[in-house]
Protein backbone atom coordinates (compact mmCIF):
# COMPACT_ATOMS: atom_id res chain seq x y z
CA UNK A 1 0.00 0.00 0.00
CA UNK A 2 2.83 2.43 0.86
CA UNK A 3 4.50 1.76 -2.49
CA UNK A 4 1.27 2.41 -4.36
CA UNK A 5 0.61 5.66 -2.52
CA UNK A 6 4.17 6.86 -3.10
CA UNK A 7 3.88 6.09 -6.81
CA UNK A 8 0.76 8.26 -6.95
CA UNK A 9 2.65 11.22 -5.44
CA UNK A 10 1.50 10.79 -1.83
CA UNK A 11 4.17 10.96 0.86
CA UNK A 12 3.65 10.50 4.61
CA UNK A 13 4.44 13.47 6.84
CA UNK A 14 8.20 13.98 7.12
CA UNK A 15 9.06 11.74 4.14
CA UNK A 16 8.58 14.15 1.22
CA UNK A 17 11.63 14.44 -1.05
CA UNK A 18 13.39 17.76 -0.57
CA UNK A 19 14.50 20.00 -3.45
CA UNK A 20 18.25 19.73 -4.05
CA UNK A 21 18.87 23.28 -2.89
CA UNK A 22 17.62 22.36 0.60
CA UNK A 23 20.02 19.45 1.05
CA UNK A 24 22.38 21.71 3.00
CA UNK A 25 20.49 24.53 4.65
CA UNK A 26 21.09 27.16 7.28
CA UNK A 27 18.28 28.52 9.48
CA UNK A 28 18.60 32.20 10.38
CA UNK A 29 16.07 33.35 12.97
CA UNK A 30 16.21 37.10 13.59
CA UNK A 31 14.67 38.04 16.96
CA UNK A 32 15.18 41.19 19.05
CA UNK A 33 16.26 39.18 22.07
CA UNK A 34 16.92 35.49 22.48
CA UNK A 35 16.90 33.54 25.72
CA UNK A 36 16.34 30.11 24.17
CA UNK A 37 15.72 28.65 20.75
CA UNK A 38 12.17 29.36 19.51
CA UNK A 39 10.01 26.25 19.03
CA UNK A 40 9.63 27.24 15.36
CA UNK A 41 13.36 26.89 14.78
CA UNK A 42 13.54 23.60 16.68
CA UNK A 43 10.61 22.09 14.77
CA UNK A 44 11.91 23.30 11.40
CA UNK A 45 15.33 21.79 12.04
CA UNK A 46 13.81 18.46 13.07
CA UNK A 47 11.57 18.33 10.01
CA UNK A 48 14.43 19.12 7.64
CA UNK A 49 16.64 16.51 9.27
CA UNK A 50 13.95 13.83 9.02
CA UNK A 51 13.66 14.55 5.29
CA UNK A 52 17.38 14.04 4.74
CA UNK A 53 18.71 17.61 4.92
CA UNK A 54 21.89 18.68 6.67
CA UNK A 55 21.26 21.77 8.82
CA UNK A 56 24.55 23.64 8.98
CA UNK A 57 25.77 25.98 11.70
CA UNK A 58 27.13 28.56 9.26
CA UNK A 59 25.51 30.13 6.23
CA UNK A 60 28.73 29.93 4.21
CA UNK A 61 28.64 26.12 4.16
CA UNK A 62 24.96 25.89 3.12
CA UNK A 63 23.38 25.91 -0.33
CA UNK A 64 20.41 27.92 0.98
CA UNK A 65 19.45 30.00 3.99
CA UNK A 66 15.93 30.04 5.43
CA UNK A 67 15.59 33.46 7.00
CA UNK A 68 12.82 34.01 9.57
CA UNK A 69 11.99 37.48 10.88
CA UNK A 70 9.26 39.25 12.83
CA UNK A 71 8.27 36.19 14.84
CA UNK A 72 5.45 37.53 16.99
CA UNK A 73 3.02 35.95 19.44
CA UNK A 74 -0.16 37.64 20.62
CA UNK A 75 -3.37 36.97 22.49
CA UNK A 76 -6.78 38.45 21.76
CA UNK A 77 -9.99 38.29 23.80
CA UNK A 78 -12.73 36.36 22.03
CA UNK A 79 -15.50 36.50 24.64
CA UNK A 80 -16.17 37.69 28.19
CA UNK A 81 -18.35 36.36 31.00
CA UNK A 82 -21.20 38.06 32.86
CA UNK A 83 -18.68 39.68 35.20
CA UNK A 84 -16.86 41.29 32.29
CA UNK A 85 -13.78 39.04 32.57
CA UNK A 86 -12.33 37.23 29.60
CA UNK A 87 -13.27 33.57 29.35
CA UNK A 88 -11.98 32.80 25.84
CA UNK A 89 -8.80 33.87 24.09
CA UNK A 90 -7.33 33.63 20.60
CA UNK A 91 -3.60 32.94 20.28
CA UNK A 92 -2.02 34.44 17.16
CA UNK A 93 1.52 33.74 15.91
CA UNK A 94 2.99 35.29 12.75
CA UNK A 95 6.37 35.07 11.03
CA UNK A 96 7.98 36.45 7.87
CA UNK A 97 10.20 34.20 5.77
CA UNK A 98 12.39 34.05 2.69
CA UNK A 99 14.98 31.69 1.25
CA UNK A 100 18.22 33.12 -0.07
CA UNK A 101 21.56 31.92 -1.40
CA UNK A 102 24.09 34.65 -0.82
CA UNK A 103 22.59 37.66 -2.56
CA UNK A 104 20.17 35.64 -4.68
CA UNK A 105 16.54 35.27 -3.60
CA UNK A 106 15.38 31.68 -4.09
CA UNK A 107 11.93 32.06 -2.48
CA UNK A 108 10.28 35.47 -2.44
CA UNK A 109 9.48 36.91 1.01
CA UNK A 110 6.15 35.88 2.49
CA UNK A 111 4.25 35.82 5.76
CA UNK A 112 2.49 33.05 7.68
CA UNK A 113 -0.14 33.29 10.40
CA UNK A 114 -1.57 30.53 12.62
CA UNK A 115 -4.27 30.96 15.28
CA UNK A 116 -5.79 28.80 18.02
CA UNK A 117 -8.49 29.60 20.54
CA UNK A 118 -8.86 28.29 24.09
CA UNK A 119 -11.07 28.88 27.11
CA UNK A 120 -9.88 30.35 30.40
CA UNK A 121 -11.00 29.53 33.91
CA UNK A 122 -9.86 31.61 36.90
CA UNK A 123 -10.20 28.57 39.13
CA UNK A 124 -7.64 26.68 37.04
CA UNK A 125 -5.06 29.37 36.45
CA UNK A 126 -1.99 27.13 36.59
CA UNK A 127 -3.56 24.48 34.37
CA UNK A 128 -4.68 27.08 31.82
CA UNK A 129 -1.26 28.71 31.76
CA UNK A 130 0.30 25.34 31.03
CA UNK A 131 -2.30 24.74 28.33
CA UNK A 132 -1.49 28.11 26.74
CA UNK A 133 2.23 27.31 26.72
CA UNK A 134 1.56 23.98 25.01
CA UNK A 135 -0.68 25.67 22.45
CA UNK A 136 2.02 28.22 21.63
CA UNK A 137 4.51 25.41 20.98
CA UNK A 138 1.93 23.60 18.87
CA UNK A 139 1.26 26.74 16.83
CA UNK A 140 4.95 27.22 16.07
CA UNK A 141 5.20 23.55 15.09
CA UNK A 142 2.35 24.11 12.63
CA UNK A 143 4.14 27.21 11.33
CA UNK A 144 7.22 25.08 10.63
CA UNK A 145 5.14 22.57 8.66
CA UNK A 146 3.37 25.27 6.64
CA UNK A 147 6.64 27.09 5.99
CA UNK A 148 8.35 23.97 4.69
CA UNK A 149 5.41 23.13 2.43
CA UNK A 150 5.41 26.61 0.90
CA UNK A 151 9.18 26.63 0.39
CA UNK A 152 9.18 23.16 -1.17
CA UNK A 153 6.31 24.06 -3.49
CA UNK A 154 7.94 27.24 -4.78
CA UNK A 155 11.35 25.64 -5.25
CA UNK A 156 9.87 22.62 -7.04
CA UNK A 157 7.84 24.91 -9.30
CA UNK A 158 10.94 26.92 -10.20
CA UNK A 159 12.93 23.75 -10.90
CA UNK A 160 10.24 22.64 -13.36
CA UNK A 161 10.60 25.76 -15.48
CA UNK A 162 12.71 25.78 -18.66
CA UNK A 163 14.46 29.13 -18.67
CA UNK A 164 15.17 30.73 -22.04
CA UNK A 165 13.19 28.24 -24.07
CA UNK A 166 12.16 29.92 -27.35
CA UNK A 167 8.54 30.05 -28.30
CA UNK A 168 7.43 27.33 -30.67
CA UNK A 169 6.46 28.59 -34.14
CA UNK A 170 3.79 26.54 -35.85
CA UNK A 171 4.27 26.68 -39.67
CA UNK A 172 1.19 27.49 -41.75
CA UNK A 173 -0.52 24.55 -43.49
CA UNK A 174 0.62 23.94 -47.11
CA UNK A 175 -1.55 25.27 -49.93
CA UNK A 176 -4.05 22.76 -51.30
CA UNK A 177 -3.14 21.32 -54.70
CA UNK A 178 -5.38 19.12 -56.85
CA UNK A 179 -4.73 15.44 -56.48
CA UNK A 180 -3.01 13.60 -59.31
CA UNK A 181 -5.99 11.37 -59.93
CA UNK A 182 -8.59 14.15 -59.72
CA UNK A 183 -11.08 14.04 -62.63
CA UNK A 184 -10.47 16.52 -65.42
CA UNK A 185 -13.07 18.44 -67.39
CA UNK A 186 -14.50 16.40 -70.31
CA UNK A 187 -13.14 17.21 -73.74
CA UNK A 188 -15.30 18.82 -76.38
CA UNK A 189 -17.67 16.39 -78.07
CA UNK A 190 -16.99 17.92 -81.55
CA UNK A 191 -15.13 15.31 -83.65
CA UNK A 192 -11.66 16.27 -84.76
CA UNK A 193 -11.28 17.22 -88.51
CA UNK A 194 -9.17 14.91 -90.61
CA UNK A 195 -6.44 17.04 -92.22
CA UNK A 196 -6.45 14.82 -95.39
CA UNK A 197 -10.05 15.70 -96.30
CA UNK A 198 -11.29 19.09 -97.39
CA UNK A 199 -13.17 20.99 -94.84
CA UNK A 200 -16.90 20.37 -94.76
CA UNK A 201 -18.72 23.51 -95.83
CA UNK A 202 -21.07 24.96 -93.30
CA UNK A 203 -24.76 24.46 -94.16
CA UNK A 204 -26.45 27.48 -95.71
CA UNK A 205 -29.93 28.64 -95.06
CA UNK A 206 -32.05 28.71 -98.28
Amino acid sequence: MTALLTACGFHPAGSRPLPDVLRRVYIDVVVPYRVSEPPLETSLRQRLTRQGAVVTKQAASATATIKLTNLKEGRQVLSVGPDGKAIEFLLVTTVDYEVIDGGQVLVTPGSLRVTRDYSFNEEQVLAKEAEEARLREYIQDQLAELLLLKVETQLSHQAGRVVGEPARVVPPPPAETPAADAPTAPASETPAQDPAQPPTPAPTTP
